[in-house]
């Protein structure tokens, strides 16, 4: 037991270093153009009744280890007002938005990208070009219920990689099913578009105007 604690501890801290060593060397692709002053607001400042539930600040996450110092969801301001209408939106009927991310360094796309085997890649973004959420204008989000906080069932969970997240899966129940097209149906109605590939992805039709960014949360002003 004590030689098993030993090569966890290990790993752990193996792991920790790659991630300091992709932060430090990462150099996101160079970009030209006229783009946006960056002003990411965390999104629970301007709505209290979203909830957040940031796998990627703990372990229960595809990699295994929390890669976030700071469980928190940043956004491009009007992408964040955006999303705050679609929380109210759904309030009406006994619902409300459940955030598992937003804005993401550039260097931790860059490490999914290394550890996602390359039959999975669609499910994570080429660091080459960058991710959406690297510009501060994509959002990984469920929905939860109103009266009891729970989040509901959706046909696949959230960084699912088999065809279960597609937007477009017609196999769960009609009810998972239902849920996430009403998810997807008001996001869309605030100018979000679904990933293809991710029922739970949603990129901010203006991404295009602001730049691949890699400052890491707890430097964010």
């Amino acid at each position: 037991m004590k030689t098993k604690t030993v090569k966890l501890c290990n790993a752990a801290v193996i792991f920790s270093i790659l991630v300091l060593l992709y932060g430090c060397a990462a150099k996101p692709p160079r970009e030209e153009g006229n783009f946006r002053q960056n002003d990411l607001v965390e999104l629970i400042k301007l709505d209290t009744s979203i909830h957040l539930d940031i796998h990627y600040a703990r372990s229960d996450n595809f990699v295994g280890r929390p890669l976030y110092k700071e469980a928190k969801a940043f956004l491009q301001r009007p992408a964040a007002e955006a999303v705050v209408k679609a929380n109210a939106s759904l309030k009406p009927l006994g619902y409300g938005i459940v955030v598992f991310d937003g804005y993401r360094p550039w260097s931790i796309t860059k490490l999914f990208w290394k550890v996602t085997p390359p039959d999975k890649h669609n499910f994570v973004a080429d660091p080459a070009k960058g991710s959406k959420h690297n510009r501060g204008c994509a959002v990984d989000l469920s929905i939860y219920d109103l009266a009891t906080g729970k989040e509901i069932d959706m046909t696949g969970n959230y960084d699912e990689m088999t065809e279960r997240s597609y937007p477009t899966y017609t196999g769960g129940t009609e009810q998972q099913r239902k849920m996430r097209d009403l998810l997807r149906a008001k996001m869309e109605a605030q100018g979000f578009s679904v990933y293809e590939y991710e029922w739970w992805h949603f990129d901010y039709k203006d991404w295009k105007d602001y730049r691949i960014t890699n400052v890491p949360f707890e430097k964010i002003k």
